[in-house]
């Protein structure tokens, strides 16, 4: 698998559902459950934090790679899904 960095799939979001966050987000203050949808995911699958303060370092600190977001925003869901099946 390809390591290198890539730009995030604008409407992916798979990031924002598959693994789990223990940092309190705003509208989940004990963070969210794998597979379960982040409140500030919109219809269109982008983060309504993106670039506010407000958005938690976690989420601030992913940076997209292709061995984790492959080449479809299905196959990120299921990659990022596996790595937290696997943690």
């Amino acid at each position: 698998m390809k390591t290198e960095s890539m730009n995030c799939r604008l409407g992916c979001g798979a990031c924002c559902i598959a693994p789990s966050i223990s940092s309190p987000i705003p509208g989940m203050p004990n963070g969210k459950k794998a597979g379960e949808r982040c409140i500030q995911l919109d219809e269109r699958n982008l983060c309504k934090l993106f670039g506010d303060e407000s958005r938690p370092k976690v989420c601030s600190d992913f940076s997209a790679t292709f061995d984790v977001c492959g080449s479809t925003n299905a196959q990120a869901l299921a990659l990022i899904t596996e790595l937290e099946e696997l943690t």
